[in-house]
C-alpha cells in the first residue's frame, strides 16, 4: 500500500503489558489505489509498513505471558489501536496476560513471521490469537498458504483463534470499496477452508458480526480501523468470548 491513509508513518516501538497504556492510537492501514486499472485484484498495492507505528512486547512480557500460559497475539494497526484494552479485559476477566506483536500495515505473512521468531525464540502457549488478514486485500491468494503456516508453526495441541476481516475503506471510490468487500470475503473463504481442516483453528466472526448490526458503519470509523470505544469494545469481546473457550475441536487433521 503506497500512501499512508492515516498520515502517520512514524516508527514507534511500544512496550505492551497489562496495566500498561499504549500510546499508539493512530492506527495506519498503508495502502493506494491510484493504480486500481493496473491493479489485479481492485484494492491497490501493498506499500512498505515497517517503518510505521507498531506495538511490541519487551521480551520480559513475553517470556512471563510464556511461562504462565497467557495468550500471545500478532496483528495489524488495529491491534495497535486496541490492543492494550484487550490485554487489560483479559487479564480482568482470566487473570491471564497478554504479549502482543501488532505493526501497521502487516499483511499476513509478516505476522506469520513474528510467530515464527517466537516460537524460535520463547516458545508458544497453548492459545495464540492472529488479528490479521485486513492487509490482505491487496493479494488474496498470498493469505492462504499463510493460514498454513501458522498452523505448523503452533501444531496441533495448539489453539489458534484467528479473526476475519471485514474491509470497505469510505476514503476510496465505490469501485475500490467494492473490490475491498470481494476480497474480504475471499480471504474469509481461505481462513473457512482452514478451519475445516485443523480442528485447534477457531474463527473469530468479526465479519459476521458486522453484517448484522443495524449501523455497521457505528463500528468502523474508516471503513477498516474500529471505532473507539463501540467497535473497539465489541471486536475485542468477540476476541475474548473465543479465547474463553480454549477447547480443540473434533474432526480431520491436516
Amino acid at each position: 500500500m503506497g500512501k499512508s491513509l492515516g498520515g502517520v508513518r512514524v516508527s514507534r516501538r511500544q512496550l505492551l503489558g497489562a496495566g500498561t497504556v499504549l500510546a499508539a492510537t493512530g492506527a495506519t492501514m498503508v495502502g493506494t489505489s491510484a493504480s486500481v486499472s493496473a491493479d489485479t485484484y481492485g484494492s491497490g498495492e501493498l506499500g512498505p509498513w515497517r517503518e510505521l507505528r507498531h506495538a511490541v512486547s519487551n521480551d520480559e512480557q513475553i517470556r512471563r505471558v510464556r511461562e504462565t500460559d497467557g495468550v500471545f497475539m500478532f496483528g495489524d494497526s488495529i491491534g495497535v489501536q486496541d490492543g492494550n484494552d484487550l490485554a487489560l479485559r483479559l487479564t480482568k476477566l482470566t487473570g491471564k496476560a497478554l504479549a502482543i506483536h501488532c505493526w501497521s500495515g502487516q499483511p499476513a505473512e509478516g505476522a506469520v513471521d513474528a510467530l515464527q521468531t517466537w516460537a524460535t525464540q520463547y516458545g508458544l502457549p497453548s492459545r495464540i490469537l492472529m488479528a490479521t488478514g485486513t492487509n490482505d486485500i491487496f493479494k488474496p491468494p498470498a493469505f492462504g498458504p499463510q493460514v498454513d503456516r501458522a498452523l505448523q508453526i503452533a501444531g496441533p495441541t495448539r489453539t489458534v483463534y484467528w479473526v476475519n476481516t471485514k474491509v470497505s475503506r469510505t476514503r476510496e471510490s465505490d469501485l475500490t470499496q467494492r473490490a475491498d468487500l470481494r476480497n474480504s470475503a475471499w480471504i474469509n473463504r481461505q481462513l473457512d477452508d482452514a478451519a475445516r481442516r485443523y480442528p485447534n483453528l477457531n474463527v473469530v466472526r468479526w465479519s459476521e458480526f458486522l453484517g448484522e448490526v443495524k449501523y455497521p458503519h457505528r463500528y468502523l470509523r474508516d471503513g477498516l480501523h474500529t471505532s473507539v470505544p463501540l467497535g473497539q469494545h465489541w471486536r475485542n469481546e468477540l476476541i475474548l468470548r473465543a479465547l474463553r473457550k480454549p477447547v480443540l475441536r473434533s474432526g480431520p487433521t491436516a
